[in-house]
């Protein structure tokens, strides 16, 4: 095999990095993942995550808010501010970024099925403020395909769930430019057990059904796919790990090329935030989770990543507290500063191992998409439950390897200790879910039943006619209606779905 280095960075296919001089010029975003407890609480962390140094905004939200219900519904019992900061209203989120100018910092906000209920809200808090639509930068995941794959938080049946994921794209497009619509996210495919080649095939597969039914609305590619963003985990291999995110560039250049017809070569430039890999880090001897980050940091760094989160080091244990979170912002600023890797682009291209690899996670990815093809795309996989076996049987293998000691990890199965205690992690408010219903009820008799009716039935209406809902949604909260009144109506006109297999 030829071990030449490929062309060089900033020009296609990317294998380098996207840009010529990557970290020489502008340093990743520092972007750590928070919400807890409640609105205020998670306000607090926010800006003290600001004051510490990171350069932009993640959103973590509850288990009834990535499933659009209200923190009163009875299904959220024991789950409100548990995994993520609950939102029900428009008064949440005005409290959630209460004092953060929304037009000088660039928010994620990792939710998908009720993705357009969210980013609705963020928009009209900001109109609020004074900060044209048109200022707003961020992403927001409304990824829903890896849903129905990996992590089961879906609400539709597959069909409807792209026709809202396409709606937000389409909306985005038109009204907030610098907006990432979508977040095409291996993450947590790989968290659920793919191998590395897995993750890059089966998200390339994802994206290609999201370009493909947003130019089937009639959008043109070149007004959407630029903003079009990935997701990827970074585990513990840290030489597969640089590869990976130098083959997902490259495989995504190519098949770009082979199947679309673009003018805006960025419809080819994939641009992805990391996070370390959750599944790596040990309730055991957890401190070793720091070292374990900072490796899996430096991978993405070295991989050429645009933005990154790195884990707390007690993340095993429950939500990081203010400390780990702090530290783990700190690792991204030694590697920014300290340890000299940002001086040079692509530091380890050229290497004959780094090329060989590369060249065989392009290959493997590449049998995963035309896989999925086969089938008639994601959707269809989506379906049969072809990904999440696929995924599942990797996870299997890993497991197996693990308990046969061929996988060694130190605390759990090598190195073991007997430990008298572990950290407790971050404190979750006891009353958060008595304080949101008093919340919700206040709102509820405060706001204009009429105006709240109205505009849900004016919603429910669209759904039937097939237009495209944010400006519906928009309107809905604006009149105070909560995420659960607004995914009602949703759950009604589309249904909701159980994937085969249960998962």
């Amino acid at each position: 095999m030829s071990h030449n280095t490929p062309p060089n960075p900033g020009s296609p296919p990317y294998t380098r990095g996207i840009h010529p001089n990557m970290y020489k010029d502008r340093i990743w975003t520092m972007r750590q993942y928070a919400g807890f407890s409640d609105p205020s609480s998670t306000n607090s962390r926010f800006k003290s995550l600001l004051r510490s140094g990171q350069s932009g905004l993640s959103v973590a939200f509850d288990l009834p808010t990535q499933l659009g219900l209200d923190s009163d519904d009875p299904l959220s019992m024991g789950e409100v501010g548990r995994v993520g900061v609950p939102i029900d209203s428009l008064v949440d989120m005005r409290e959630l970024f209460d004092g953060i100018d929304l037009s000088k910092v660039s928010t994620s906000m990792t939710i998908n099925a009720p993705a357009p209920v969210l980013l609705a809200m963020y928009t009209v808090v900001a109109e609020e403020s004074g900060i044209p639509l048109d200022k707003l930068t961020g992403t927001i995941q409304n990824d829903v395909l890896k849903e129905y794959m990996a992590r089961g938080l879906y609400i539709h049946p597959p069909n409807h769930s792209m026709r809202l994921a396409v709606d937000l794209i389409e909306w985005c497009s038109k009204h907030t430019p610098k907006w990432n619509p979508i977040s095409v996210s291996g993450y947590h495919i790989r968290e659920a057990g793919s191998t590395a080649p897995q993750e890059v095939g089966l998200t390339i597969s994802n994206a290609l059904s999201y370009i493909d039914a947003a130019i089937e609305r009639g959008l043109d590619i070149d007004s959407f796919c630029p903003r079009l963003s990935f997701f990827f985990g970074c585990h513990n291999d840290f030489i597969e790990e640089v590869c990976k995110f130098r083959a997902a560039r490259t495989l995504w250049y190519e098949i770009m090329n082979e199947r679309y017809d673009f003018s805006d070569i960025k419809s080819a430039r994939m641009r992805f935030h990391t996070q370390t890999a959750g599944v790596t880090l040990t309730a055991q001897q957890s401190k070793n989770n720091v070292v374990r980050v900072a490796f899996q940091a430096l991978a993405a760094v070295l991989g050429g990543t645009q933005s990154l989160h790195t884990n707390g080091y007690d993340e095993a244990l429950g939500l990081p507290t203010e400390e780990s979170a702090t530290l783990a912002l700190r690792t991204q600023q030694i590697i920014a500063n300290e340890i000299g890797v940002t001086k040079h682009v692509d530091p380890l291209g050229g290497s004959p191992l780094v090329e060989d690899i590369t060249r065989n996670i392009i290959e493997e990815a590449k049998i995963v998409v035309n896989q999925i093809d086969s089938l008639g795309g994601a959707i269809e996989g989506v379906k049969l439950g072809t990904q999440a076996k696929m995924i599942h049987e990797s996870a299997w293998k890993q497991q197996k390897q693990l308990e046969d000691l061929e996988s060694r990890v130190v605390g759990v199965n090598v190195f073991v200790e007997e430990e008298a205690s572990y950290p407790a992690g971050q404190a979750i408010a006891s009353d958060a879910q008595e304080s949101q219903i008093k919340k919700i009820m206040e709102l509820k008799s405060s706001r204009s039943e009429d105006k709240v009716r109205t505009s849900l039935s004016q919603l429910e209406t669209a759904v039937e006619s097939g237009d495209n809902l944010i400006e519906y949604i928009r309107n809905a909260c604006k009149n105070h209606a909560t995420v659960g009144e607004i995914c009602s109506v949703l759950r009604d006109k589309m249904g909701t779905w159980v994937a085969p297999g249960g998962v």
